[in-house]
């Protein structure tokens, strides 16, 4: 919907604030896609954030998000780690006193972390790998030994970042006892074999928009774009969408992206992100997921939801 149209009725532009990362691709772009849409761009990066519990106020320098008309949340932190959680507290006191944010900060709790996602999913019964979460190495030895070969994961992570293929054999306590100097618990997940490629399935305000897939480079394990992977366009079948949007109802997220492996023992549900990707939507598709995003809002706040 054209920006112009949904803030018709306004005496003023509303104001807009994207909470993101400076320098941050994805980040920089939907903070220009606000301005091009109100005439103000305000990116916020949460360190920089003072919270004041009396006031019920949250100054960025010298804005005050709390008088703002709406924040969304592109990106909350350079690296995904716990701190997270507590900077979406804040946001989510400003969202209990009446601030509107999207995506929804108790929402983005829910999958943020990586243990909370799956609890979720595999509760309501998503397809997903076969996954053991432990604190203790020789606990995480027997999954290995079940599993054959597996990827271990933070709990906080993306793109691949900070995750190891173990394999059953002599090195592999020592694999997991190295990861365990960084991590407290072991999220572990058996290899599966999905081919070439993965998809990213986007969901805006609930509703499909569209797919991409995620190529492999060479032998890499994962089809990240850090590890050389590519995007490509790719069109799933109505039952692979349908799983996509099982998954991403559980969490009410305004804009995700879930990944779906297709298999031969059939689709596996890897995760809902938090905040989804951009880039992947642009290259191989030319819809500007910025815009759409910022146009979703207005019309949201056009509506006082």
């Amino acid at each position: 919907m054209d920006a112009d149209a949904v803030v018709k009725g306004y005496d003023i532009m509303p104001d807009i604030a994207v909470i993101g990362t400076r320098d941050g691709w994805s980040s920089e772009k939907l903070a220009d896609a606000a301005a091009a849409a109100t005439g103000r761009r305000l990116l916020v990066e949460m360190n920089q954030v003072r919270l004041d519990l009396d006031t019920g106020s949250a100054w960025f320098k010298h804005t005050d998000l709390s008088k703002m008309d709406a924040v969304i949340i592109k990106k909350i932190g350079v690296r995904y780690s716990p701190d997270l959680l507590d900077r979406l507290e804040l946001l989510r006191f400003l969202e209990l006193r009446g601030t509107r944010i999207y995506s929804s900060p108790k929402c983005i709790l829910r999958v943020l972390d990586r243990l909370s996602c799956t609890v979720t999913m595999n509760a309501a019964g998503i397809p997903m790998p076969p996954t053991t979460i432990t604190e203790n190495v020789d606990q995480a030895l027997m999954a290995i030994d079940a599993y054959g070969e597996a990827i271990v994961k933070p709990l906080y992570t993306s793109k691949a970042r900070g995750m190891i293929v173990v394999r059953k054999g002599e090195i592999a306590r020592h694999q997991l006892e190295n990861f365990k100097l960084e991590n407290s618990f072991f999220y572990i997940q058996k290899k599966i074999q999905i081919g070439n490629q993965d998809l990213g399935i986007v969901f805006l305000g609930g509703e499909y928009l569209t797919t991409y897939a995620r190529c492999k480079n060479g032998d890499a394990w994962n089809t990240t774009i850090h590890s050389g992977g590519r995007y490509a366009p790719f069109d799933p079948p109505d039952d692979i969408i349908a799983l996509a949007k099982r998954a991403q109802d559980l969490f009410g997220l305004d804009f995700t992206c879930v990944d779906v492996a297709i298999t031969d023992s059939g689709p596996y549900v890897f995760e809902v992100s938090a905040f989804g990707g951009f880039r992947g939507i642009l290259e191989t598709r030319g819809i500007d997921p910025a815009k759409l995003l910022v146009d979703y809002v207005l019309e949201r706040i056009s509506h006082g939801v």
